[in-house]
């Protein structure tokens, strides 16, 4: 019996056989769709995050007016905001512009800056963690005394900071968010790169002669970017909330014309006691829109952990 059917045996489900040269991979990735197939969590986080992605991209087709439109702020009066109407789906804000349009256009921003921030913080910390994880030494020692010193901060705090020295703009969100979450990825892969130093496949290619910079980015990374996808997915329902919070402080994008939930609530605030739907709509959205990258990352965080089989 070679080496591969030995593997191949071990990882097989009880009372079921795999033919020879089968490889053990299949098996877990089909194990992990059947758990993640049958967990309802998943099916509720897809589709909440699917509805959020289509509404998103489709704004102009969904919105009926412009994002920018206040043609009628003179309906609005210092003690009353029209509601819900035929012409107005979900009636207007303080402004004078359609609420359900604000809705939609908010929805393209947080997708956008929530997506583009964890890309940029999964590259940053998967060259940290490479560095960290698959280097070691000295190097490892300077690299996470730099994610420990980030660590220290709380990450809202810590995008804060950055964005008020970066200025006003969704380009200074973006790398914010990014920044902070950069230790997040950097530890996770540092630590996933070093359970596999010890074992047998990378022994292997370390007896064939195989350098460690080949072994560490061709054969070691790639085995380690499952639990980075997952930990991105929990991260952009991070994400979409320090969207939010950084436009409620004021540090979003200044140009009116864009429509973000954060300073929706901002607006909010002077109306909240007469007229709540004006912040009950932006915060239900940015609830929901959390709630459903949450459900998600974690149904798929435990269908790909062999811990977790029932």
């Amino acid at each position: 019996m070679t080496a591969a059917t030995t593997v191949t045996a071990a990882t097989a489900e009880p009372g079921q056989e795999q033919p020879p040269g089968r490889v053990s991979g299949t098996g877990r990735a089909r194990a992990s769709w059947d758990r993640l197939r049958r967990d309802p969590a998943a099916w509720v986080g897809a589709a909440i995050v699917t509805a959020f992605v289509v509404v998103a991209v489709a704004a102009p087709l969904i919105a009926p007016y412009e994002p920018a439109g206040s043609q009628w702020i003179r309906q609005i009066t210092p003690s009353d905001v029209p509601g819900p109407s035929e012409e107005h789906l979900l009636g207007l804000d303080s402004f004078g512009s359609d609420l359900f349009t604000q809705l939609v256009y908010g929805a393209r921003q947080s997708l956008v800056i929530g997506v583009v921030s964890t890309l940029l913080g999964l590259l940053a910390g998967t060259v940290l963690g490479v560095l960290s994880g698959g280097i070691g030494g000295w190097v490892d020692t300077a690299v996470m005394r730099v994610v420990d010193i980030m660590l220290s901060v709380p990450a809202l705090l810590l995008a804060v900071s950055v964005a008020a020295m970066v200025g006003r703009s969704s380009t200074s969100v973006m790398v914010a968010i990014a920044v902070a979450q950069v230790p997040i990825f950097a530890r996770l892969l540092r630590a996933s790169l070093l359970s596999q130093r010890g074992q047998d496949y990378v022994l292997a290619l370390r007896s064939l002669g195989l350098r460690e910079r080949r072994i560490v980015v061709s054969h070691m990374l790639p085995n380690s970017l499952g639990p980075l996808l997952v930990q991105a997915t929990l991260v952009l329902a991070t994400a979409v909330i320090e969207v939010a919070a950084l436009s409620f402080l004021g540090l979003g994008d200044p140009d009116p014309a864009v429509a973000e939930w954060g300073r929706m609530l901002v607006k909010a605030q002077e109306r909240l006691q007469n007229d709540p739907q004006l912040a009950l709509w932006p915060g239900v959205c940015i609830a929901v829109t959390a709630l459903g990258f949450t459900l998600l990352g974690e149904s798929l965080r435990q269908a790909l952990d062999p811990r977790a089989r029932r």
